[in-house]
């Protein structure tokens, strides 16, 4: 169920009181799971394996398609970044990531007990990841990236109106999105 126009604005409060304000509100059914993704995790990705909160350690594609469909709103925030150097990426996003959560306990707090963050990029809180979630060193803090949950970020973001394309260097600005599932 969507939510109303009161509880909306409340997360609207939210997001602006954490500082975000480049962010669309999207329909949970329109975000698009797909095979391929899981695929090009598996298949072009060096964390596949690794990261606790990266595929294999997430649902199924099936899974993630039936996750989706218990809520009612999400909110697609939208990060820039031009980084000096590559190996930058995972610190800017662990910063960020950082205060994603504190972005999903805050309106979990506001009473959307469903509320649930998927980061921009993959976890990057530890050095090392563990590669499981059970002997994870930041349990409370990890979050899948939206493909790590199957989702089709290029198709997704664009229908929602946003800008995003490959890259092909470094000296381009990278956009990056985080899905915040609200209900």
């Amino acid at each position: 169920m969507a939510l109303n126009t009161e509880q909306r604005k409340q997360v609207a409060d939210i997001l602006k009181l954490h500082n975000y304000t480049d962010y669309k509100w999207i329909d949970p059914k329109k975000i698009i799971v797909s095979q391929w993704v899981r695929l090009k995790c598996k298949f072009g990705c060096g964390e596949y394996g690794r990261g606790g909160a990266c595929p294999p350690q997430t649902p199924s594609v099936a899974e993630c398609k039936e996750f989706f469909s218990e809520y009612g709103d999400a909110v697609i925030i939208h990060f820039e970044g031009l980084l000096d150097k590559p190996e930058d990426r995972h610190a800017w996003s662990a910063r960020i990531n950082a205060k994603l959560v504190q972005l999903e306990r805050a309106v979990f707090t506001a009473g959307f007990e469903r509320a649930f963050q998927m980061f921009m990029d993959s976890c990057c809180f530890c050095k090392d990841c563990t590669g499981s979630r059970e002997t994870c060193e930041q349990p409370r803090m990890a979050r899948p990236a939206p493909e790590a949950m199957a989702v089709d970020v290029y198709s997704t973001v664009r229908q929602a109106g946003f800008t995003i394309n490959v890259l092909s260097n470094y000296n381009q600005k990278m956009n990056r999105f985080a899905f915040l599932m609200v209900h």
